[in-house]
């Protein structure tokens, strides 16, 4: 399979840098704080906890990784939980995020739901059921602007690392090398669909679809990130 041999190309070159980037999401969701290093992709390393990842995962949504990284290291977790509405507005606006308003009023809307999530984190162990929680509109736990991309996200920088993220990367990739039908649109079926294709390679390649994910972004874009 093309898809198969391309990524095994660059494991050599990155693997180092994914193995890296796992266990700083395995101690975040173990210790509820990691230390992330972006180096060489990116000059930045800071210290991060659960809520500034979650934060995170809603600011990278229709904009960039680099951006959502460079949000997190300059306000922690202390000013993603503290900043009032107008702070963050102001602080998303300086760093150039095209949608300033309404992430801020995601995240000061998240800060209210957090101390339930802490909890659901710690009492369900199945994958599919904590992203389905965050994400399905009918659960007292959804959180305003996840679906299945940004609460798979939001998991697996935790630690949980057997969920797809389908983004526009990965979603290109599948598409390029026929793993995926041509769709303009990212449906829950067709998210499902991707996922599967994911799993099917991660298997073959020995590896979780978090690790996938890592990699297959580094086709994309010459860079780990997360």
């Amino acid at each position: 399979m093309r898809a198969i041999e391309e990524i095994k190309k660059v494991i050599p070159e990155v693997k180092t840098y994914v193995d890296r980037r796992v266990e700083e999401f395995k101690m975040l969701g173990k210790e509820g704080k990691t230390h992330y290093d972006f180096r060489p992709f990116l000059d930045i390393d800071y210290d991060a906890g659960i809520f500034s990842e979650l934060c995170f995962c809603l600011l990278t949504a229709n904009s960039s990784a680099t951006l959502g990284i460079k949000l997190q290291a300059h306000l922690g977790d202390e000013g993603f939980m503290n900043k009032s509405f107008e702070k963050l507005v102001e602080t998303f606006r300086n760093f150039g995020h095209r949608y300033a308003e309404q992430r801020a009023e995601r995240i000061v809307k998240a800060r209210k739901k957090f101390p339930e999530i802490q909890k659901l984190l710690k009492k369900e162990k199945n994958p599919k059921v904590l992203r389905q929680l965050l994400a399905d509109s009918k659960s007292p736990y959804k959180i305003k602007g996840f679906g299945y991309k940004e609460a798979s996200h939001f998991l697996r920088n935790i630690g949980i690392l057997d969920l797809a993220i389908v983004d526009r990367h990965i979603s290109r990739f599948l598409m390029e090398n026929g793993l995926l039908k041509q769709v303009k649109t990212i449906t829950p079926k067709v998210y499902l669909e991707a996922e599967e294709a994911l799993k099917k390679m991660a298997d073959e390649l020995g590896m979780s679809m978090g690790e996938l994910d890592l990699y297959i972004f580094y086709i994309k874009t010459k860079k780990v990130l997360k």
